[in-house]
């Protein structure tokens, strides 16, 4: 059962560095047009997209990826807290 755990929270981790690499790009003009970056974008944007229709770009920021990245911290902890304290 711990090795379901390490796989779901290891998942999560990489998806996490996805959304992180997704964002930086963002910085850098025409990262997001390579393969690379539309490849990264297909994976991350599906998740990003409710996220920006809750929250309002803030000017010319957009806080929903920030937003987004909090969320998948608090699930990853959250699937810690359930197993530790429920399943074991």
């Amino acid at each position: 059962m711990e090795v379901l755990l390490n796989v779901i929270l290891t998942a999560m981790n990489v998806y996490w560095f996805m959304c992180i690499i997704y964002i930086f790009m963002s910085w850098l003009p025409n990262a997001r047009e390579s393969n690379f970056g539309q490849a990264l974008g297909r994976m991350v944007e599906p998740y990003f997209e409710p996220f920006r229709r809750i929250i309002p770009p803030l000017g010319m920021i957009d806080i929903s990826p920030l937003i987004a990245i909090f969320v998948l911290r608090f699930a990853q902890n959250g699937v810690q807290f359930l197993f530790y304290n429920f399943l074991i």
